[in-house]
């Protein structure tokens, strides 16, 4: 019979903890959000005016900063890449989406005292005088920095907007698009 000092005793709970600990980092390694990066992936469900500007602002500051950044557009968020109404070729559904909605980033409305679109000129108004870019300035700013934009094929349909109706070069995808760029990205956002 062998008796164990309190030594061997610790020196063995030591050990134990400390393959326990190795076992743990191995399966947090082995999780997906190791592959994390310096990335934004962000939604912008909204096609209010307020809201496209925030994420305009977010993105292109994110990009400065040396983020990847990726911008979802789905369902009233897909009015911030409109160019154009396009009635010709729709159900008559489709064209009722297409008679309701904005038509481009420009005739976006404020989400709150919009005001039957005053609320939105003034919100305009003011950015110029304070020398804020515009909604379409930050648009392009972001096009320039890479940000990555796609239009969610699903929301599209559903509203019967066509190719010609969208700002050109964008891309095109589903849920999993968007789920790929935010299963690695440090910062997720919704809008």
């Amino acid at each position: 019979m062998t008796i164990e000092t309190s030594d061997q005793t610790d020196t063995r709970m030591l050990l134990d903890r400390i393959a326990a600990l190795e076992a743990r980092v191995a399966t947090l390694e082995a999780h997906p959000s190791q592959g994390i990066e310096d990335r934004l992936a962000m939604v912008v469900f909204s096609g209010d005016l307020d809201k496209a500007i925030a994420a305009f602002i977010i993105a292109t500051g994110a990009a400065s900063m040396g983020l990847e950044v990726s911008m979802f557009f789905t369902f009233w968020g897909l009015s911030a890449v409109k160019k154009q109404k396009v009635f010709s070729g729709k159900s008559l559904l489709e064209q009722g989406f297409t008679a309701m909605l904005p038509g481009k980033l420009g005739e976006l409305g404020l989400s709150q005292m919009n005001f039957f679109g005053a609320g939105a000129q003034i919100i305009r108004g003011l950015m110029k005088k304070h020398d804020v870019s515009s909604p379409e300035e930050l648009f392009a700013l972001a096009r320039e920095l890479g940000v990555r934009m796609v239009v969610c094929d699903m929301s599209r349909e559903l509203l019967g907007i066509k190719d010609e109706e969208l700002v050109d070069g964008l891309e095109t995808g589903g849920v999993a698009t968007f789920l790929g760029d935010a299963a690695r990205a440090k910062v997720t956002l919704f809008i």
